[in-house]
C-alpha cells in the first residue's frame, strides 16, 4: 500500500517504538469502549488495543456484517486475550445502546470513531440532518454518559476538513469540537485530525478495488491532491492521542518527506500498473463503459480523469489554522494543537435549540441548516455548486 500513496516508510514508526512499553502498560491495565468500531478507522484502533491485551475491550457498531469480519480478522491475526472482549451490534443513538451503557458503562477510556464522513452526505437535507445527529449529538450524548460513569478519558476522531471548513461534513466536525470543548470542563478529552485513510471503506481508493472486481472503468479527479495515511497509521494516531493527549489536545500528522500530497489520478495509475494494466484515458463515461468490455483483455484499463466540480471539495488540505497554538516538539511525527478552555455556551445552546425545532416540525431544508452552520462558524466558506458525487461515475 505504501508505494501506491507515494512513500516507502511508515509515518509514526519511531514514536510508536519509543512509546511502545508505556502504551502496553497503560492498555494492559485499562478498560476500553470503542464506538464505531467496525469502520476502517474503528477496526484499526480496535486491533491496536486488542493486541496489547487490555483488561476489558467492548466494541460497538451499527454494522453487524462489518463487526463479524472484524472479529474474524482479529481472531485470525492475534487469537485471544485473557481480558473481556465483547462486540455489540448497536446504534449509538438507540435506547438499546442506552440500556447497554446502564448495564455496564464503566470504562477507563471511551473512543468514538463513529461518523458520517462523506462530503456527498450533504446532498439532501435528510441525510444532512443524520450527519448532524451522528457527528454532533451522538458525540454529545456519549460524552455525557462517560462523565456520569467516571470515565477518565474520552477520545473522538475529527478530520482535517474541520480546519477552515468548506463542506458540511467538515463543518459538522468543527461544531463537534465546540461541544468537546464545553465538556472538557468535566472530563479529559483529546481528538485527532488526519488525512484520507487509504483504501478505507467507501473511499475513492477502496472504489478502485470494487471497480476492478466488478470489471468496471475507473474514474478519479485529476486536479485534487490529498495526504494519505494507512489504516494502521490511523489507528496509531488515534491511540496516541487517546493515551498521551492532554485535555483539549488535537493530534495531527506532521508534514514531512514521508507525508506529501498525492493526486487520486496518480494513485489510480500506480494501482493499475501494480495489477499489470496500462491506463487508457477516456473522454467520456460512455466511452469508458464501452471500452471496459474489450480493453482489459489487451492489458489496458479504461480511466476517466476529470476536473472536480462537485459541492464541498477543498482544493487543498490543512490540519490546523494560523491562529491555533501548536506543540511540534513532543513527538517526532505527531503535531499537537493546544487549546485553552474557550467556547461560546450561548452558541451551543442556540444550535441545539434550532435543530430541535427543525426536527419537531418534521420539515426543514438544506438552506436552513447551512445558515445555522454559518452562525456557528462565521468563517465557514461553504462551496455550493449544485453538483454532487452521486451524479458522477
Amino acid at each position: 500500500m505504501l508505494p501506491l500513496i507515494g512513500r516507502t516508510e511508515k509515518l509514526f514508526i519511531n514514536d510508536m517504538i519509543l512509546y511502545e512499553k508505556k502504551l502496553n502498560d497503560v492498555i494492559a491495565n485499562s478498560s476500553f469502549l470503542v464506538l464505531g468500531a467496525a469502520g476502517s478507522i474503528g477496526q484499526a484502533v480496535t486491533k491496536e488495543i486488542f493486541k496489547r491485551k487490555p483488561k476489558k475491550l467492548h466494541v460497538v457498531d451499527i454494522s453487524e456484517n462489518n463487526m463479524v469480519e472484524m472479529v474474524r480478522d482479529i481472531r485470525s491475526s492475534f487469537g485471544y486475550i485473557d481480558g473481556d472482549f465483547q462486540t455489540y451490534a448497536l446504534d449509538i443513538g438507540s435506547i438499546e445502546y442506552d440500556a447497554f451503557i446502564k448495564a455496564d458503562g464503566k470504562y477507563d477510556y471511551v473512543l468514538n470513531l463513529s461518523a458520517l464522513k462523506h462530503v456527498r452526505s450533504e446532498k439532501d437535507p435528510f441525510t444532512l440532518m443524520r450527519m448532524i445527529d451522528v457527528n454532533i449529538f451522538n458525540t454529545d450524548k456519549t460524552i455525557r454518559q462517560s462523565i456520569k460513569n467516571g470515565t477518565k478519558k474520552y477520545f473522538c476522531v475529527s478530520t482535517d476538513k474541520a480546519a477552515n471548513p468548506v463542506n458540511m461534513m467538515g463543518a459538522s466536525k468543527r461544531i463537534m469540537e465546540m461541544f468537546l470543548m464545553k465538556h472538557s470542563e468535566n472530563i479529559s478529552i483529546s481528538t485527532a485530525r488526519f488525512a484520507n485513510v487509504a483504501f478505507s471503506d467507501g473511499s475513492l481508493l477502496h472504489g478502485f478495488n470494487q471497480r476492478i472486481q466488478k470489471h468496471q472503468p475507473i474514474a478519479a479527479p485529476n486536479d485534487i491532491k490529498r495526504y494519505f495515511v494507512t489504516p494502521q497509521e490511523s489507528g496509531e494516531l488515534c491511540l496516541m492521542s487517546c493515551i498521551f493527549g492532554d485535555n483539549r489536545d488535537i493530534f495531527f500528522p506532521k508534514l514531512s518527506k514521508a507525508l506529501h500530497l498525492v493526486s487520486f489520478a496518480d494513485i489510480a495509475v500506480k494501482y493499475l500498473k501494480q495489477l499489470g494494466y496500462q491506463p487508457h484515458l477516456c473522454e467520456s463515461e460512455d466511452e469508458a463503459r464501452k471500452l471496459v468490455k474489450t480493453l482489459p483483455e489487451q492489458g489496458k484499463w479504461p480511466c476517466l480523469f476529470s476536473a472536480s466540480d462537485t459541492t464541498g471539495e477543498k482544493d487543498f488540505e490543512e490540519f490546523f489554522t494560523h491562529n491555533e497554538t501548536l506543540d511540534m516538539t513532543r513527538f517526532e511525527s505527531l503535531g499537537i494543537i493546544k487549546n485553552d478552555l474557550i467556547y461560546d455556551a450561548d452558541k451551543i445552546t442556540m444550535f441545539k435549540r434550532e435543530i430541535k425545532e427543525m426536527r419537531k416540525t418534521m420539515c426543514w431544508d438544506k438552506e436552513q441548516i447551512v445558515s445555522l452552520f454559518h452562525q456557528m462558524i462565521p468563517n465557514f466558506r461553504h462551496l455550493e455548486t449544485k453538483k454532487y458525487l452521486d451524479g458522477k461515475m
